[in-house]
């Protein structure tokens, strides 16, 4: 399968309006944002487990980032409420499920097949910092290669915010609107 697979086009997308596809795991919902592949494949989507629910143990071949957006994510390596952001890099593995439900933002396959830096961060514990070129935005990177840059920014409400992005850009809007 191929979702807005064409990373030159630009593509908006209202989660909220997408439906839920169930996975092959029974209670486990999600909404694909874009993919490339069939069921192991590069993807990113918005996970929803159902209380109880969990995936067998696998192996992720190409990383895995993902950001808690309710609930409580679970694996053996441990509990982590909304807001946990987790980097778990190629060749890593766990048995992931939720006792009591929750959703997750999850890129599957969008490592360096190199890469092997593990992070588990509350991105409620970050210290934003103003940004000194970008009036009205305070950030806090999460992780930085010479790939890609992931970062939680903070805009001012109603501020007209100023970001070149020559090599593109993904934005997920965790809380309010942008336009």
């Amino acid at each position: 399968m191929n979702l807005h697979d064409d990373f030159s086009q630009r593509v908006l997308l209202s989660t909220a309006q997408m439906p839920w596809v169930p996975s092959p795991i029974a209670g486990v919902e999600r909404r694909m944002l874009d993919r490339i592949g069939g069921e192991v494949a590069r993807a990113t989507s918005i996970v929803r487990y159902a209380p109880g629910s969990q995936f067998p143990s696998h192996t992720h071949g190409g990383g895995e980032e993902f950001i808690v957006l309710e609930g409580v994510f679970q694996d053996e390596h441990g509990d982590y409420p909304a807001g946990s952001y987790v980097r778990n890099p190629p060749k890593s593995r766990h048995k992931p499920g939720s006792e009591p439900g929750c959703t997750i933002f999850v890129k599957l396959w969008q490592f360096d097949p190199q890469d092997r830096q593990e992070i588990v961060a509350n991105i409620a514990n970050l210290v934003l910092l103003p940004e000194p070129d970008r009036p009205g935005v305070s950030a806090a990177t999460l992780f930085a290669d010479a790939r890609e840059t992931v970062r939680i920014e903070q805009w001012v409400p109603g501020g007209l915010i100023e970001q070149a992005m020559p090599d593109g850009a993904e934005l997920l809007v965790l809380e309010g609107s942008a336009t």
